[in-house]
């Protein structure tokens, strides 16, 4: 088995705090975050017990790849990308809120439809939709961003009505939005697939808005197959799509879906491996390159040492 970071416990010169995420440790600094790519997986909501090697530098790498490619249209976080798996940044006050966009009735949105919704998040949507149709327009589904538990939904007026953001601000955030989905769209179009819906998240810097965390990975978008999405729909079969579905269609056969009195079923060897072939098989058809390991001998002291080198 190649090596996997499942965590990390640094302690920095002038480090003010660090907080453990589902998959990224954060490194928190005056003005400065340090952010790692574990090789954590989740699903359900839940970590799962074992790692996958290089998932975490998947990750950062195609995350680093669309912040750099929307940088000219919108600012983002990030200062450097010193390691496969580390990305430093200015760290920003949040907002409360992300920005979820979609372009087709798919995932959460299509279940609200299926029992009946036709207003999402203030939305208005039209009758005689069929799962993963395409909408009229893009639309923004904007969700809670929750400290605890699961992220809700909300709409723009109650967002407005309750000062979470401000209406300058949230015009700000809309616009942002837009542009970065279809600069997203562009690019999956050209290496043969469809932006499907992703979600960004902001923050402030002083004045100034930025974006923040990563964007357009598996993990928080998703796409489908675009030579094969027409005839997919007119026959009403599912869509094939680029995710880390297949990891929770495995969970779901071995008996979890993160519900209560639920146990969390290991993944053997075999698996595990699978699952890193498919992130890199990932990775190459977003980027449309060859991924290269970053084939460190100690890959644990190799990102401390990168971030003791920018701090």
């Amino acid at each position: 088995m190649e090596t996997a970071i499942k965590e990390t416990q640094f302690k920095f010169p002038d480090q003010i705090g660090f907080y453990k995420g589902k998959v990224r440790d954060v490194y928190i600094f005056e003005e400065s975050l340090a952010v790692v790519a574990t090789d954590r997986i989740s699903a359900f909501d839940v970590v799962l017990p074992r790692a996958i090697p290089f998932k975490g530098q998947v990750l950062n790498q195609i995350a680093a790849r669309f912040l750099q490619a929307t940088a000219d249209i919108v600012p983002n976080w990030v200062t450097s990308t010193p390691h496969p798996n580390v990305t430093i940044g200015k760290k920003c006050d949040p907002f409360k809120v992300e920005m979820v966009v979609r372009g087709y009735l798919a995932g959460h949105a299509a279940r609200e439809y299926k029992a009946g919704k036709r207003i999402l998040c203030g939305v208005p949507l039209p009758d005689g939709l069929k799962e993963n149709d395409r909408l009229p327009q893009p639309i923004i589904t904007p969700t809670t961003k929750a400290s605890e538990g699961h992220d809700e939904d909300i709409s723009k007026e109650d967002i407005l009505a309750k000062g979470i953001v401000s209406e300058k601000d949230y015009e700000v955030l809309e616009n942002y939005t837009f542009a970065l989905f279809e600069k997203g769209t562009e690019m999956a179009k050209d290496k043969g697939l469809i932006l499907v819906d992703t979600k960004y998240e902001f923050g402030k810097f002083g004045d100034e808005i930025l974006l923040i965390d990563e964007i357009h990975t598996p993990d928080s978008s998703r796409y489908f197959y675009a030579d094969k999405y027409e005839a997919l729909q007119i026959e009403g079969l599912p869509q094939k799509q680029l995710s880390k579905e297949f990891v929770r269609q495995w969970l779901i056969s071995n008996g979890f879906q993160g519900k209560e009195g639920q146990n969390v079923p290991v993944m053997p060897n075999e698996f595990v491996e699978e699952v890193s072939t498919r992130y890199i098989e990932l990775y190459e058809k977003i980027i449309g390159e060859e991924f290269v390991k970053s084939g460190f001998e100690d890959l644990e002291g190799s990102i401390e040492k990168a971030i003791l080198e920018k701090i």
